[in-house]
């Protein structure tokens, strides 16, 4: 399904955001901020609102972190008024996510205002949330508009302009798993899609440091991709080709902190460390012969049923069973279903190669992010070796998708 958003990033997406108010007959608007947001866009942005004449009702999320969980959302819902008007978004990723479910569910639309380049979720139509401590992306809906301010994008704090870049690296492995899965699997996929996402990633990658910078043409070419790859999920209908084996272990290590107590981590300074961890995996595929394959498998025994589950319940502790059920398929495949897909492993593997060649070396994934002052290990983040070990072995259970790190078991490579 295409969309038709208009889409302004530059030094007048205040101007702009009044002149689309005007033609589309809107006077009254929910501006959702938090204190930081505010700080740098919200204030200024509801006095030119109010100025010109507008409707403007304030909501501020208060707290030392924000997270899109049910508590956020309920604070965003007890100050709504009773009056119809469109939702302002103005934030990054999780002002953007809330307002987008909120707004959904009382059927009334949204503009996007960020306020960092942070994430590829603005022209997305789903919100990851944490809803009972499980990180799930629920369908809302896209924004009407995005107005991104362009200096206000530049002025955004170092680690979160980091985090977009980490965030649009990470489509150079979730854009592998999910030709992958089309190969192996036959999951659905869009090559057209796959080459616009592709094509936006190559752009924004030809000065990571101009990014690290804050360069006004650098950031405007990531929030550019940042975008792109949004508005591709949109018309996809899902949030597969943006989202491989490097999301699923960064939402493993978030929901690991949610249940310790522990802070969260910025979504793109996760992704971009587990974008070099799941690209040394293609690393180590586009090493292997066919035989090698064919070798390695006859040695890896078949998941067992129990053993599989009995993971999952020592690793995923209150949301086991909801993981268990997702994986059914997996779980339940019998001897010759799985002789079956290793078959196809072998029949297809000089596919599987053309596949791997599409992800740079690990190193040069790293130098990309360390060009840009971005995180590059896991322990510049705070995990320790057994979180990296338990993503990497336990996190492909929380998507029903055959990835790469799937294909690293049933090579025993994890």
């Amino acid at each position: 399904m295409r969309y038709d958003i208009p889409i302004y990033i530059g030094e007048d997406a205040l101007a702009r955001l009044l002149d689309y108010c005007a033609a589309q007959s809107i006077d009254a608007l929910t501006l959702v901020a938090d204190q930081n947001t505010y700080a740098a866009l919200g204030q200024v942005a509801e006095h030119t609102l109010r100025t010109h004449g507008y409707d403007v009702h304030r909501i501020l999320l208060y707290g030392e972190e924000i997270v899109a969980d049910e508590r956020a959302i309920v604070q965003l819902l007890e100050q709504m008024d009773t009056q119809e008007r469109v939702f302002l978004a103005v934030g990054a990723g999780t002002i953007t996510d809330l307002v987008r479910f909120v707004s959904h569910r009382a059927r009334l639309p949204f503009i996007s205002l960020p306020t960092a380049p942070s994430v590829d979720g603005y022209t997305s139509i789903g919100a990851p949330l944490v809803l009972d401590r499980v990180k799930r992306t629920l369908i809302a809906q896209p924004p009407r508009a995005v107005f991104a301010d362009l200096p206000t994008l530049c002025a955004a704090p170092h680690r979160l302009i980091a985090a977009g870049l980490g965030d649009i690296l990470g489509k150079f492995t979730s854009l592998a798993d999910w030709r992958l899965g089309h190969l192996i699997c036959n999951e659905e996929y869009d090559e057209a899609l796959a080459q616009r996402a592709r094509r936006a990633l190559d752009a924004c990658v030809q000065d990571v440091a101009a990014i690290g910078r804050a360069e006004p043409a650098a950031v405007r070419r990531l929030m550019e991709a940042l975008v792109e790859s949004g508005l591709c999920m949109l018309e996809f209908g899902k949030t597969t080709l943006a989202s491989g084996a490097e999301h699923h272990a960064s939402h493993f290590w978030e929901m690991k902190r949610l249940w310790e107590g522990r802070p969260s981590l910025l979504h793109g300074a996760k992704v971009g460390v587990a974008t070099v961890l799941v690209a040394s995996l293609y690393d180590q595929i586009k090493q292997l012969t066919r035989a090698q394959v064919a070798e390695r498998m006859a040695r890896v025994a078949m998941p067992e049923r129990a053993v599989e589950i009995q993971i999952i319940r020592q690793v995923y502790g209150p949301i086991a069973e909801a993981i268990i059920a997702e994986q059914s398929t997996f779980l339940d495949m019998d001897a010759t279903a799985y002789a079956a897909l290793q078959q196809r492993v072998l029949d297809n593997w000089d596919a599987v190669q053309e596949i791997a060649a599409t992800v740079p070396p690990a190193e040069q994934i790293e130098g990309m992010l360390a060009a840009a002052d971005a995180p590059t290990r896991p322990s510049m983040l705070g995990l320790s070796n057994q979180e990296v070990e338990l993503a990497m072995c336990c996190s492909h259970y929380l998507r029903n998708r055959f990835t790469v790190a799937r294909l690293a078991r049933m090579l025993g490579l994890l």
